[in-house]
């Protein structure tokens, strides 16, 4: 028994660390840009860091939820060994994402108004829409590039995503201190570059894909039959772009309600950067997800119910011990993180404060990021999406406007309800984990296999 354990940790060592320092190195691109607006002008340090929440949300949640449906079926299909499959379900994503794309940045082109009527500061909302403008073209590489992730990653592939992601933060490095101090653009310079490194990105991994031997087997280039099935992925991905909006979703309602504080400047800048700061660390439980929701689609599709409880028994272990030693380090380097986004005291010191509860946050984080990948591995994204709305908008948002206007504790309180709804959702997952079938799993995945390769059959007799 201890062989298979050490088995699985090592499987889960060799997905994980690549994906984590990739998700690091990915989230570095908006962090340097930021960091950057805020060595240039405080002022518009606000509008900035705004504009990334509200692209974020906006933007990136939904088309990472799109492609978060790629975690069941290009998993349960590489685990079932039909490689073809894998391809099409990429492809079937990507022509989604172009698709939704294309609303979400004509919403996004008028999200400084939006943020007006919202009662948001007018000039930080303004500055926030002309810094948006410049990112628009990073929605369409960055859903595209989600695509590829999850295909890589279905097939245990993802030292590739570490070294493309790894070339881009130096090319963004360049280009956004070029974009930013060297042109007449300013900080709109660092939209641009964010843009520039999405794109970079992409082309860099869809060269590998084409080019590689281990994607031999699983794309064979694009086909026709990618647009059959469309309805049928959107019945997984819909669900999956929920359960990924409703909890970032809930963050930018954060960062709106601290906009609604006195001095809102100064308490959006502080809302925005510890979430900034709580991102950064949450590349580590995020690629420990990214690798328990691999490892289970992989063995259900394999038929292994066994070995996807242990491959989540061994990731739930890994985030509770990775989380303890991070939030004591945050807590103890508490004086420091605020000078790497401003030299203002206040907001140093603003920070500093903060950190005690971004670290408990942290601790109980990790959990439910391993549970929310179980639940995208087995396919029950809908669950996944019912639990964060109940968690978080049924408990955490009133919890936040309780404790931080009603006692007044600001944006201390708006992150204390947070980790009231966080706790919530460990709970319930937690339940609904432990009191899972997973032969019965095994069972409906057989099923659901089945049904796709009749209804493909059908559509192709009926195309050809």
């Amino acid at each position: 028994m201890e062989k298979v354990i050490m088995k699985e940790v090592k499987r889960q060592g060799e997905l994980a660390l690549p994906l984590i320092l990739a998700n690091f190195l990915i989230f570095t691109i908006q962090l340097m840009s930021v960091i950057s607006v805020g060595h240039i002008n405080h002022e518009k340090l606000a509008g900035a860091s705004m504009a990334i929440s509200i692209v974020n949300a906006i933007g990136f949640s939904v088309l990472m939820g799109v492609s978060s449906a790629l975690d069941t079926l290009c998993g349960q299909s590489f685990g079932a060994k039909q490689h073809n499959m894998v391809g099409l379900h990429m492809q079937r994503a990507m022509i989604i994402i172009v698709l939704v794309s294309i609303p979400l940045a004509i919403i996004l082109a008028f999200s400084g108004r939006i943020l007006v009527l919202l009662d948001q500061d007018p000039d930080i909302s303004m500055a926030a829409q002309t810094y948006i403008h410049y990112m628009i073209p990073s929605l369409f590489a960055y859903g595209l590039l989600q695509c590829i992730f999850k295909f890589l990653q279905a097939q245990n592939i993802v030292l590739p995503i570490m070294l493309s992601s790894g070339i881009t933060a130096l090319f963004h490095g360049v280009s956004c201190w070029t974009f930013t101090y060297k042109t007449s653009l300013g900080y709109r310079g660092a939209a641009v570059s964010v843009s520039a490194a999405y794109w970079f990105n992409l082309v860099l991994l869809m060269i590998y894909v084409g080019l590689s031997p281990l994607c031999k087997e699983t794309w064979s280039g694009f086909s026709k039959e990618a647009f059959n099935g469309l309805i049928g992925f959107l019945k997984l991905g819909i669900p999956s772009t929920f359960m990924v909006c409703l909890q970032n979703w809930q963050f930018e309602l954060l960062l709106i309600l601290s906009g609604l504080l006195a001095n809102p400047k100064l308490q959006t800048s502080l809302m925005s950067i510890s979430q900034n700061i709580s991102s950064l660390v949450y590349t580590i439980p995020i690629g420990v997800s990214a690798a328990v929701s691999t490892r289970v689609s992989n063995e259900l599709g394999a038929e292994n119910p066994r070995a996807a409880k242990l491959a989540i028994l061994t990731a739930a272990s890994t985030v509770i011990t990775e989380g303890l030693i991070v939030g004591l380090a945050m807590i103890a380097g508490r004086n420091i993180w605020g000078h790497a986004y401003s030299n203002e005291t206040q907001v140093v010191n603003a920070i500093a404060s903060m950190m005690p509860w971004i670290a408990l946050s942290h601790c109980i984080d990790g959990l439910q990021c391993v549970l929310l990948g179980t639940i995208r591995g087995c396919g029950r994204q809908k669950i996944g999406a019912f639990v964060c709305l109940c968690s978080y908008y049924m408990v955490g948002i009133p919890a936040s406007i309780l404790i931080g206007f009603v006692f007044n504790k600001k944006v201390k309180g708006l992150w204390i309800g947070n980790i009231c709804a966080i706790v919530v959702q460990n709970v319930v997952l937690l339940v609904i984990t432990v009191f899972t079938n997973w032969e019965e799993q095994v069972s409906s995945l057989l099923r659901i296999c089945l049904f796709i390769r009749l209804k493909l059959n059908l559509n192709r007799d009926f195309f050809y």
